[in-house]
């Protein structure tokens, strides 16, 4: 399966080298993973093309769902991936298990607990009788995606508190939007649950917090983007253009006069009320975003470090060798 990865990464490298000339004349499509909006707000903005300077010149963007990290690893070594917007252990995954080491760090999307914004919540029925995670143990414990930030979250403090999969518990994995029936249904015993769904979750007073995921990592940069070397190299202009459009927007969705306006781009891409967000998006209900979304690299490294130490991954990488910070640095120049 390594050897299969490695060949469909260098084709695919191949592949995005020759396509830099044949589309030197037309704008650049990047293809974009996302997995939660509003949590990643990026994959919204381009409903309103009229607001990117650069949009249809240089570049356009095609957003594409992946339900966690793990396929984003496979679509980026077998081309079918641009950008990745995944969990920093997957940035240890890529270069480590997947042999791609030419993986940068080029931007970043969420941060969880940071400081006293919102963090990722892993809950249980409110009259179930866990209280503390060493009741966790013999149970069935939901994940969105295997090797994902809340999936390697939830196995850390599990961990520490001297609980290891398969021979402490089970995990099954489920999308986001099915964690909470199958809590209700008595399926998994905990669910992993992020924005919106905690929101709606806690107005039911159904389900309670048992621990978050700040409880676990410390602060986390949730979501870096990455993108491969032989992408960035062919189509680096496109690609500060891109960050500048999208640095400006970010300014624009937290000046607070446009809130309304933004509230409804969010609601319109995820088919919900503008009510449903009005009491918390955008404030510290929210995740915290970088206006600039320029990454935390220590909050990455620290979160490598970690999973490392509690035998998640076999050993950390040197995060500052795998990033490159100099496409969001100039399109700041540029975007202010």
């Amino acid at each position: 399966m390594m050897r299969r990865i490695r060949i469909a990464a260098a084709v695919a490298a191949l592949l995005t080298l020759a396509a830099g000339g044949a589309r030197a004349d037309g704008p650049v499509k990047i293809t974009l993973a996302w997995t939660t909006v509003p949590g990643q707000l990026l994959a919204s903005f381009y409903q309103h093309p009229e607001m990117l300077k650069h949009y249809g010149k240089s570049y356009t963007v095609q957003p594409v769902y992946y339900k966690g990290s793990g396929p984003q690893i496979t679509a980026l070594a077998a081309g079918e991936l641009d950008l990745a917007l995944y969990a920093p252990d997957a940035l240890a995954y890529s270069v480590e298990n997947a042999g791609l080491k030419d993986i940068r760090v080029i931007g970043d999307a969420t941060r969880d607990g940071h400081g006293d914004y919102n963090s990722r919540k892993y809950m249980v029925l409110a009259n179930s009788p866990i209280r503390t995670i060493e009741d966790l143990k013999g149970k069935v414990l939901g994940t969105n995606s295997i090797a994902g930030a809340m999936d390697t979250a939830m196995r850390v403090i599990l961990r520490r508190h001297g609980l290891q999969d398969r021979r402490d518990f089970q995990v099954v994995e489920l999308d986001f939007p099915h964690q909470f029936p199958a809590l209700l249904a008595g399926k998994i015993d905990l669910a992993s649950i992020p924005l919106p769904f905690s929101v709606s979750v806690e107005k039911t007073g159904k389900a309670r917090t048992l621990f978050t995921m700040k409880d676990a990592m410390g602060e986390s940069d949730m979501t870096i983007i990455t993108a491969r070397g032989a992408f960035i190299a062919a189509h680096r202009a496109a690609l500060v253009d891109f960050f500048e459009d999208t640095q400006r927007v970010m300014h624009w969705f937290y000046d607070p006069a446009n809130r309304p306006a933004a509230l409804a781009m969010v609601a319109a891409f995820t088919k919900r009320p503008t009510s449903f967000f009005a009491d918390w998006l955008l404030t510290k209900k929210d995740d915290y975003r970088d206006p600039d979304i320029r990454p935390n690299l220590k909050a990455v490294q620290h979160d490598i470090n970690i999973e490392a130490k509690m035998g998640l991954l076999k050993r950390p990488i040197d995060v500052a060798k795998y990033a490159d910070l100099s496409l969001v640095d100039d399109a700041a120049k540029r975007s202010r």
